[in-house]
């Protein structure tokens, strides 16, 4: 990730280090719905398909509740529901990642429990709980980070990514401790949400600005900075998204895309982000002067509602997945292994989802899911996928097209090599 300092945008350009990027396929893509037909078809015209071939594809036609709502259009609480009313959904969840410069391994860098489960105790403060963390237990992906837990004693989850900001380690600071520490301290406060709190909102943008607040109080923390891309997920099927820069989000399902999250960026290959300045740097500039780091708020992130349904998948991602595979890519691997495993089936000529969906999750069993569950599968096509491409001098890539587009000078070609970590839940309706 370029380094984020407001003096040094135009460094950004300067494409040689090859340090972090914006999600440059993601770039105009927002509320697609896509048929397979469509997507292959993109993927199969010679270079990167215009802005304006994109927006022109149709939207959402299969159902209009399946697609993101307006901001700010419905009340979003962690409180219980109407049971009986409505259908009530699980998040299956799985994650998988590996580092750069680390070879891929997928019995290793697969997670089917909680990254971090802070109900293994009963703690009455963040502090406490980030303090029961083990740092040396911490998944080996990098600077990049990623969480899920359950949301106080409901049935809601939060799961979600966080980046490191690269370039902090010019300054002699390590960005995995931040990243790091953002998604522990997501994770122990959405799991000790209080059941007396669940009469308010739980937002992901609060969840955010808890932990960033968090983060910033630590002095284990010297500094650093992180994107984030997370989300509340309630039983009801109502999902709240929030992104703060070029981490993202997809939203699938039967053979469609009905979500792609636009990155956040000041300038190219400088996305928003949260961040910490140490304090020596405080005082060096307060004495010589100079530039400070960019730091963006939780309350920038911007935020999309969904409405997911049975048999959906959706996608979290670091820019190391979306800088290497463009949203049709990303389609046509969970749409491969959804067929493949049987978690949809073709049937007179329309896509479906399959009947042993809560068996290929693993939902019903008491154990927690493993390797074999669907969703571990998915998790790890993604990131495999991602790492060969990252690595492919002859494939390009979105990052590569995006960079033969604005500086065709620089002679950019293959993938990006960078961490990688993806999330991925499959929708089961209990």
């Amino acid at each position: 990730m370029a380094f984020a300092m407001e003096g040094t945008l135009g460094r950004s350009r300067r494409l040689a280090s090859r340090t972090r990027t914006a999600s440059a396929s993601s770039s105009g893509l927002l509320l697609l719905c896509l048929s397979t037909s469509s997507l292959l078809a993109h993927a199969a015209a010679p270079g990167r398909p215009s802005q304006g071939s994109l927006h022109a594809l149709p939207t959402c036609p299969v159902n209009r509740a399946a697609c993101p709502v307006t901001s700010g259009a419905r009340s979003f609480h962690s409180s219980s529901h109407n049971w009986r009313s409505s259908p009530q959904f699980s998040y299956q969840v799985a994650a998988s990642y590996s580092a750069k410069g680390h070879r891929f391994n997928a019995e290793r860098n697969t997670y089917t429990r909680r990254v971090f489960d802070p109900a293994k105790g009963r703690f009455q403060s963040l502090k406490e709980c980030k303090e029961a963390t083990d740092k040396r237990m911490r998944a080996k992906s990098g600077q990049d980070s990623f969480f899920f837990s359950q949301v106080g004693t409901t049935h809601t989850s939060a799961f979600g990514v966080a980046d490191g900001v690269g370039g902090w380690v010019e300054s002699g600071v390590d960005p995995a401790d931040f990243s790091h520490g953002l998604c522990e301290y997501m994770a122990c406060a959405a799991r000790i949400w209080s059941q007396e709190a669940s009469s308010s909102s739980l937002h992901p943008k609060d969840l955010l600005q808890v932990a960033y607040d968090e983060v910033i109080a630590d002095k284990s923390i010297i500094g650093g900075g992180s994107t984030a891309c997370l989300a509340v997920a309630e039983p009801d099927g109502n999902v709240e998204v929030a992104n703060l820069g070029d981490s993202g989000f997809m939203h699938l399902g039967l053979n469609a895309v009905r979500h792609f999250t636009q990155p956040q960026t000041h300038a190219f290959n400088t996305p928003y982000q949260l961040s910490k300045t140490p304090e020596r740097m405080l005082v060096q500039m307060a004495v010589f002067g100079g530039t400070s780091a960019l730091s963006d708020l939780p309350k920038e992130s911007n935020v999309t509602h969904h409405q997911v349904r049975h048999g959906d998948v959706l996608i979290f991602a670091t820019d190391g997945v979306w800088d290497n595979l463009s949203p049709q890519d990303a389609l046509s691997i969970v749409s491969r292994s959804m067929i493949d495993l049987g978690g949809w089936v073709e049937k007179a000529g329309a896509m479906e989802v399959g009947p042993d969906l809560q068996d290929l999750t693993q939902a019903k069993q008491a154990r927690k899911a493993d390797n074999t569950s669907l969703q571990a599968k998915l998790a790890i096509a993604i990131a495999k996928e991602a790492k060969e491409t990252s690595l492919n001098t002859r494939r390009d890539g979105p990052f590569a097209k995006e960079v033969q587009k604005y500086y065709p000078g620089e002679n950019w070609h293959g993938g990006k090599p960078d961490d990688i970590a993806a999330v991925v839940a499959v929708v089961v309706e209990e």
